[in-house]
């Protein structure tokens, strides 16, 4: 039984393999009882009671591991639990070990539906191949390949595009970082010119005050040349004062001489 593919919509193609379709071309020896377990799960995924359903094909694969059928069953059980990731290794073990041809292709197409979910376009396509080398006249796996095809195209169109903004973006960035850089270089350069300048306005200063040092140095040294009051030392003190007596002396002298002219002399008579 194939139910119809819409697009996005990927249903397991094939959704049940009833065990009487292959009783014949089933190589492994199925046991009776492994039969019953599987059509109760069957069973229970037309009432789509689908974790029941995967208990049962668990159970019949717990009896039988090599029971193909059953691997494929459980494989559709957890993909309609939107179980995606786990529904596709069932899908591979069974697509590569399962001993009709049946089987094996519509276990391809399910990993082509799986692998649509999850947007790995290339390797659905590559799935979907491989499920039209067993059966070339399957229109849904057909219209499937060629829907992968187109959303392969568009995601590679779009990731060129997306890596040509990119580019671009990282082009206007260098621009922007170049502008950048030669405004701070301008920057630099005008720092550069009022350092210089600065610096020479700092050296005119210093040669000014340079000079002024000089002429306060120069002025300073006339100053020391000069007496300064209340400096004399100790024995200039004395000496200036030992000359001071010994003008005052002389001048003393002189008064007494001055004096002594004018005096009087008796003189005795002879009489």
């Amino acid at each position: 039984m194939k139910n119809i593919i819409y697009m996005l919509i990927f249903l397991p193609l094939g959704l049940l393999a009833q065990e009487k379709e292959k009783e014949k071309q089933e190589p492994v020896k199925i046991k009776l009882a492994e039969k019953q377990i599987l059509r109760t799960g069957n069973d229970l995924f037309k009432q789509k009671r689908f974790v029941d359903a995967e208990v049962k094909y668990k159970k019949a694969l717990k009896e039988n591991p090599n029971y193909s059928t059953a691997g494929y069953n459980l494989g559709n059980a957890v993909y309609e639990q939107n179980r995606f990731e786990e529904a596709l290794p069932l899908y591979e073990l069974v697509a590569k070990s399962a001993g009709d041809t049946e089987t094996r292709e519509k276990s391809f197409h399910n990993v082509g539906n799986v692998m649509m979910k999850q947007k790995q376009y290339d390797k659905a396509i590559a799935a979907y191949k491989n499920s039209l080398l067993l059966n070339p006249k399957d229109d849904n796996t057909r219209y499937n390949l060629a829907l992968a095809q187109k959303l392969l195209k568009d995601q590679e169109q779009n990731d060129q595009n997306k890596d040509q903004n990119e580019d671009k973006d990282k082009d206007q960035n260098k621009d922007q970082d170049q502008n950048s850089e030669n405004k701070d270089q301008n920057e630099d350069d005008g720092g550069d010119e009022n350092k210089d300048q600065d610096q020479n306005e700092g050296d005119n200063k210093n040669d000014e005050n340079d000079q002024q040092d000089e002429k306060n140095e120069g002025d300073q040294k006339e100053e020391n040349k000069q007496p300064q009051p209340n400096q004399l030392s100790q024995q200039q003190i004395e000496q200036l004062l030992e000359a001071m007596n010994n003008e005052e002396n002389k001048t003393q002298q002189k008064v007494n001489a001055k004096k002594a002219k004018g005096k009087k002399v008796n003189q005795e008579k002879d009489w």
